[in-house]
């Protein structure tokens, strides 16, 4: 079972082993929702005061019907921890852009996080996406399509399913992607 939420009835009756569990099904995700405060407040602190804040509610939560409910809260109060740490320190609002004197770093967590997704796709809309990132817009779809043996309109459902699945496996790792 995924849903991370069978530990919660352990955890709220104090089993410091299913919290232990809990924790480390979730935490990659938890972090990764952060991921946008990375450059201004300490991801640490925000991931440590929010498990400690799940395993003191824990009781309380209560399961809706969805995967993850456990989860999905503490993604909201560590967002939340991190925005009231911006305002503490007097940072600007996350919306703006970051002046930043060198270019960040790629997010390893997140990098592992979209490789897995792709793993995850069917073969046909893998290759479509592959040949598509591979090009790197330089080439036109028709000559993408033909050169991995799809007609046009394949090749463009194919794409579009990839998106989708993407999409929904981020959201299934906290990451919140809308495709344009």
């Amino acid at each position: 079972m995924s849903d991370l939420d069978q530990h919660l009835p352990r955890i709220a009756a104090g089993d410091p082993e299913a919290f232990g569990r809990w924790v480390a099904g979730c935490e990659l995700r938890l972090r990764a929702s952060l991921s946008s405060f990375a450059a201004r407040v300490d991801i640490e602190a925000v991931v440590q005061e929010t498990l400690l804040r799940i395993w003191q509610i824990a009781p309380r939560i209560e399961p809706d019907g969805r995967p993850d409910c456990a989860l999905r809260v503490a993604v909201r109060i560590a967002r939340n921890l991190a925005v009231s740490e911006l305002r503490r320190v007097g940072h600007a609002p996350i919306a703006e852009p970051i002046a930043l004197e060198a270019p960040q770093e790629p997010d390893p967590l997140l990098r592992g996080i979209i490789a897995t997704c792709r793993d995850k796709l069917p073969q046909q809309p893998a290759a479509a996406l592959t040949e598509r990132l591979l090009h790197g817009g330089v080439l036109p779809d028709r000559d993408l399509a033909a050169h991995l043996g799809m007609q046009l309109n394949t090749f463009l459902q194919n794409i579009t399913r990839a998106r989708k699945l993407l999409a929904e496996c981020l959201e299934r790792h906290g990451i919140h992607w809308e495709s344009p």
